[in-house]
């Protein structure tokens, strides 16, 4: 066997109604590093899929549905499963600003329920990730409510960056490892917060 495989998951919910909302910025982050890529998402059972052999990663974006993501995560783990899968989830945080990054090796759910089912899916919480800031809702807002408003046209240029950036982040976990995409684009005092990750990468 070779180098284990990438399995790069983006969360979010599927269909044009949520395409440009707020909870649907790990789609968007995943089908940008697939632009980028030329690679064609196609369908395969409860999600797109597609295969970037150069960079040793496939990507995949759940058509569960946020809650259920999980179930799309195992079937796809299991699929791989003798290629020796290393996850890497993509998704939004209310807790960090708008075009804010966040890299870690592991950790709970924050309150994301898409992250909550992989992490329940997988048994663990060891799983790495790439958190992309949404900012908090406004006052009178419930936070379950603001992440599936679309985005404004005035926050479309700060959110097009946070996308960027964080294809970029992921781009360079799959090129030069995982801990070193920490060190970029974690703010300062934040590269390192978790300790090495699976196979001592750092």
């Amino acid at each position: 066997m070779g180098e284990p495989v990438w399995l790069v998951v983006g969360l979010g919910n599927p269909g044009p109604r949520y395409r440009l909302t707020r909870h649907n910025l790990g789609f968007l982050v995943v089908d940008e590093v697939c632009r980028r890529k030329g690679i064609a998402l196609e369908h395969a059972p409860l999600a797109l899929w597609g295969r970037s052999r150069s960079a040793g990663a496939v990507f995949l974006l759940p058509l569960t549905y946020m809650n259920r993501t999980g179930e799309a995560v195992a079937w796809a783990l299991e699929w791989l499963r003798a290629e020796g899968p290393r996850l890497l989830v993509v998704y939004d945080d209310l807790d960090l600003e708008p075009g804010r990054l966040r890299l870690r090796w592991k950790g709970g759910d924050g309150g994301h329920r898409g992250m909550r089912s992989v992490l329940e899916a997988v048994g663990s919480e060891e799983v790495p990730r790439v958190r992309v800031g949404i900012g908090r809702p406004p006052p009178g807002v419930r936070p379950e409510e603001f992440v599936l408003l679309p985005l404004e046209r005035g926050e479309l240029p700060l959110f097009r960056q946070g996308v960027a950036r964080a294809a970029d982040a992921v781009e360079m976990a799959l090129a030069e490892g995982f801990g070193r995409a920490m060190a970029a684009f974690n703010p300062p005092g934040g590269a390192a917060e978790d300790g090495p990750g699976p196979g001592g990468e750092g």
